[in-house]
């Protein structure tokens, strides 16, 4: 995909919408079991990190989940989400997806498919995991997932937003970031290819992955995700995939302006008049 050529900047407003963070940890989560370090041991709940996904609630319109973490059903009832019409999946690794099952409660209540986009390969990487869900087909009534899996190959609508995908690496493997408005979600981050820069211009807020300090062979260290924020330019820029050896506040202090570590719970509130004031 070039992305010169897919993005429309008449995308790029979009509704006002709000997005909510149900999960900002690594695949360990934090605390991480086992382990006795002052991050996993503090009172402070922004150091409580669930494994990763948002969900943005569109205006008058749809509730867009961003993938379904092994912690879904914690995060559902923790953030009171009751409907889901659409995931989207950034890659198939299992704090990614396995929270897939849990699903089935948004078809029983919703009594429909949910549909679920994703690229090609995970498409195909969810079809195997969760081969019980697709074969064979059976009614909406709560005994295993209802999916419609879509593969993207562009920009794609989901009435009333267009949703922008945005490839990016995770280590040797291309996966997908999405831009929603004026809004983009990269997690699980470790390079932005030149081709995909074009498609992140004139953002309120970028939520990039930030593992730790130290360099690692598949997500952006702190470092990296700062200079990559300062060559895009976002309005704002929240950290998200954070390890426990990133303590939210000591972590805070030491980032410049206009760049924090999300946390679990927060709730970004995106229209032209806030730019993404955040709360929680």
């Amino acid at each position: 995909m070039s992305g010169a050529a897919l993005f429309d900047r008449a995308w790029a407003a979009g509704p006002p919408c709000r997005v909510t963070f149900l999960g900002t940890g690594t695949s360990h989560g934090v605390p991480m079991v086992g382990c006795s370090c002052a991050t996993c041991r503090s009172s402070d709940p922004r150091d409580q990190r669930w494994r990763p996904s948002v969900l943005v609630e569109v205006a008058d319109g749809p509730r867009i989940l961003i993938d379904t973490s092994t912690d879904l059903r914690a995060q559902a009832l923790r953030f009171g989400v009751t409907r889901v019409d659409a995931i989207l999946y950034t890659h198939a690794h299992a704090d990614h997806v396995l929270g897939l099952d849990d699903v089935r409660a948004f078809n029983v209540a919703q009594r429909r498919p949910i549909a679920c986009f994703a690229d090609a390969g995970t498409v195909a990487d969810i079809r195997r995991m969760f081969a019980y869900a697709f074969a064979p087909p059976s009614p909406v009534g709560g005994g295993v997932p209802q999916l419609a899996m879509f593969p993207v190959v562009g920009p794609f609508s989901i009435d009333p937003v267009t949703i922008v995908p945005v490839p990016i690496l995770h280590g040797p493997r291309l996966i997908l970031g999405y831009r929603i408005g004026r809004f983009a979600y990269l997690t699980d981050c470790s390079e932005i290819p030149e081709r995909s820069l074009p498609l992140l211009e004139d953002l309120d807020v970028l939520v990039l992955s930030a593992l730790r300090d130290r360099p690692h062979s598949t997500h952006f260290s702190v470092g990296q995700a700062l200079a990559a924020a300062t060559r895009i330019a976002p309005r704002r820029t929240l950290f998200t995939h954070m390890c426990h050896l990133l303590p939210h506040a000591a972590t805070c202090d030491r980032l410049p302006e206009g760049v924090d570590l999300a946390h679990d719970g927060l709730v970004l509130d995106l229209d032209r008049a806030d730019r993404g004031s955040g709360r929680g």
